[in-house]
This record gives structure tokens, sequence and C-alpha cells, in this order.
């Protein structure tokens, strides 16, 4: 069963059209990436996702639920947790009163199983978040998803910015949701990493789905993935769907 799908998005900022007629699902208790170069229409695509970005086109439908058009606020308590680029924790909030910030909703995850999960913030859950590492503040915008029980977690460059030894932290991280049966879409320019949790994978280039397949099938086509800080619709004729 498809826990999200987009079908058909078409996103514009003002006069600039953004995405044309992306599609994708995200299969019950999987991880798929979305994958390619910057400009692409990564972000665009989350943010059309969960309406912070409201296609003009397509049609956005959670566990065959359609969301499309709803405000943000009403499609994360439908069940879509966000982590954006750039983190978004509030820097003069400490780690505990950044947790409090969501609105509580039943389901597993607690501010106490937060802390289990992420024992570094649990030491340092009365600094503030201005002075957390870019690792232990992914942490935090993570973790502050999570509260939201979540069916589904969207995560925008986990990565970014990060030591590559904080990075296997954090997709390990990643990794464990899917045990947790939380679907992921994961936007991430770590290729290597990405399809390595990832069960499939899509690339965008200029607002086009230009490849649709297996994570591992992507990762083990070297050229392809080489190719990909420069891809294009032409470079990816003949790919996989």
């Amino acid at each position: 069963m498809n826990a999200l799908e987009a079908e058909n998005l078409h996103s514009f900022y003002g006069k600039s059209h953004i995405l044309h007629g992306v599609s994708l699902e995200v299969q019950q208790g999987e991880i798929v990436t979305l994958l390619g170069r910057n400009g692409a229409g990564k972000t665009t695509t989350l943010r059309s996702l969960v309406g912070l970005t409201p296609p003009r086109e397509g049609a956005v439908r959670l566990f065959d639920v359609p969301v499309s058009g709803l405000p943000p606020y009403r499609i994360a308590a439908a069940g879509i947790g966000y982590v954006p680029e750039g983190r978004r924790i509030f820097p003069n909030l400490t780690v505990e009163e950044n947790l409090k910030v969501p609105m509580e909703r039943p389901g597993p995850w607690t501010i106490p199983r937060v802390f289990e999960l992420f024992p570094r913030l649990a030491q340092r859950r009365t600094n503030k978040g201005r002075q957390l590492s870019g690792g232990e503040q992914e942490m935090l915008a993570i973790s502050r998803a999570l509260l939201l029980n979540p069916k589904v977690l969207l995560l925008d460059e986990p990565s970014q910015g990060l030591a590559p030894l904080v990075v296997q932290d954090v997709f390990r991280i990643v990794a464990s949701m899917r045990d947790e049966g939380i679907s992921v879409l994961l936007v991430e320019q770590n290729v290597r990493a990405a399809v390595a949790i990832a069960d499939r994978a899509y690339v965008l280039d200029d607002g086009k789905v230009v490849y649709s397949g297996s994570a591992q099938e992507f990762a083990a086509d070297e050229e392809r993935v080489r190719a990909l800080a420069g891809a294009s619709a032409e470079s990816w004729e003949g790919a996989p769907s």
C-alpha cells in the first residue's frame, strides 16, 4: 500500500514553473530517496507534498486520502513529518524546550523515547539550540518531527554540513525508521549514503523525474552515480522506470 503518493505535480514560485508533472510514491515502511543536482526541484517537491508550496496542478494522497489543497498544519496532522533543510530549530530555546514546541499527538514517540534514541540530546537537554553542533541540531530537528508521531517522514538534506562520522550516525537513525514502520522520503546530496539505505530512488532534473527504480540497481551503475551532479534529461534517456 502506498503511504504517500504524488501524481503529476506542477508547482511554481511566482511565474517560475519549477515542477513539471512530478509523480512518485512511497510504500508503507519503505525508504525512498529523491536525488538530483542543485536546482533540480527536490526541495520544492517536499514543500509541495506538505503544502508549503501548494502545487497548481496534480494530487497528493496520504494512505489514499487526498490532502492536496489542505493547509500545512492539516497535512502534518494527517501524518506527515517534515525536517527542512537547514534544521530550523529555535536557537534561543533549550533542547528540551525545542522538543516541547510540537503539539503532542498520540503515538509511541515521546520526549523520553527521543532521548533514548539520541542520548547526546539527553546529555545536552539544558543547552540552547545555538550551542549544539551541526549533528546535534539535525538530531534535534528529526526528534521534533518524530514527536508528531508521523506515518511518513520527509527529510531534506540531513547530512548537509556534517562530518562523515556524524553522517553515519544520522543515516543509521534514518534507516531505523523503517523498523519503526515509518515511511521515509529522503532528499540528499550524498548519493552513496542515500542509496545505501534506500529501497528505491527517483532522480529529478529540471523539475522532471528522469529515473525511477531500485536504489541498489542505481548504486551499481557507477556512470550514472558519477553523472548525477550534472544530470540532464538527455543523458538519462532510456533509464529504467
